[in-house]
């Protein structure tokens, strides 16, 4: 009985895993999709125009980055 206190761990952590990455493949685009590119593109335009205020401290957008150390 000792094998099976030992291999149950280990299966039951595989199922879940598998689970948990059907359900991510499934939910991928859909109806859902719209939303959530929306939501990437409203957090990258708020990145962005916080990035281009200049404000000390701020890393700006890549092509700022790269001209800023001459490259």
């Amino acid at each position: 009985m000792d094998y099976v206190a030992a291999l149950l761990p280990p299966v039951v952590m595989a199922v879940a895993f598998t689970c948990l990455i059907v359900t991510m493949i499934k939910s991928q685009g859909g109806a859902n999709k719209s939303k959530e590119d929306a939501a990437v593109d409203a957090a990258l335009a708020r990145t962005e125009s916080s990035g281009a205020s200049g404000a000390p401290g701020s890393l700006g957008s890549p092509a700022q980055k790269s001209t800023a150390h001459g490259a």
